[in-house]
């Protein structure tokens, strides 16, 4: 059984890390680099970027910041924002990233994953879903178009035909809370899909993580409790250990 990941999440805007409540008003982590170097010595599973400022205002991907974390990062790392063709995950992947997430362009056109999986394998293929609740229901939302008439599930579905190797799924209501992650969301992914889920949005303690796992995420992504709280990514992973889940674990 694959040990259970715990990983930040991170928006790049403007040369800077930051994170946001409810995909708005958004508060500085710090500098790429530097923060790629904390992350390390934190024992953190893997790192996830997503560069907002390609994504919204259809600018490139900034291949120079993706490169300085890169040589920073000694965990698996996970680039999105922006990517709308082939030659996009080719240039992502040598600044040195591991992983593609892919949201707008796989909403448009799914033959997209399907090309992009059998080029660079399932593996590298994260498909990045966002969800609001709107009257009792989930519905799929892009910061560009608002709420959309998808199902999310369903939307993962076709995203696990299509050769996604793993799903992001983030909560915006719940995003930057602290509140904790939403377990009615995960809920309806549980034992759906053949693929991991990713569960972001709404972790300020340990148990949380916990929460999250046992009610169907593979993995659990974060930002605010890495920076803005005492818990360390260790702390998490103790937190899900004692609970009989297995994580990794490094004492330093």
């Amino acid at each position: 059984m694959l040990k259970h990941r715990v990983i930040p999440c991170v928006l790049l805007k403007n040369w800077q890390l930051v994170k946001s409540i409810h995909f708005d008003s958004f508060r500085t982590i710090g500098h790429p680099t530097s923060t790629a170097r904390i992350y390390n010595s934190r024992n953190v599973d893997e790192l996830i970027v997503l560069d907002i400022d390609a994504s919204l205002n259809n600018e490139e991907i900034n291949t120079e910041i993706i490169t300085d974390i890169a040589n920073e990062c000694f965990m698996p790392l996970t680039i999105g924002g922006g990517i709308k063709t082939i030659d996009d995950i080719y240039k992502v992947l040598n600044a040195g990233a591991d992983k593609v997430a892919i949201n707008s362009k796989a909403l448009k056109d799914l033959d997209f994953i399907k090309q992009a999986s059998s080029i660079f394998g399932s593996q590298c293929i994260v498909c990045s879903i966002d969800v609001k609740k709107i009257d009792g229901k989930y519905k799929v939302f892009t910061k560009k178009d608002g709420i959309l008439d998808i199902n999310p599930l369903e939307l993962a579905k076709k995203y696990q035909e299509y050769g996604a190797g793993e799903i992001l799924l983030t909560s915006i209501d719940n995003e930057g809370s602290t509140k904790g992650y939403d377990l009615e969301l995960i809920k309806l992914f549980k034992d759906e899909l053949e693929i991991p889920i990713i569960l972001n949005g709404g972790m300020g303690e340990p148990h949380h993580a916990v929460e999250a796992i046992q009610n169907g995420a593979d993995a659990v992504a974060a930002a605010y409790i890495f920076h803005f709280s005492q818990y360390t990514p260790n702390d998490i992973k103790k937190e899900l250990v004692k609970c009989n889940i297995d994580s990794r674990i490094i004492d330093n």
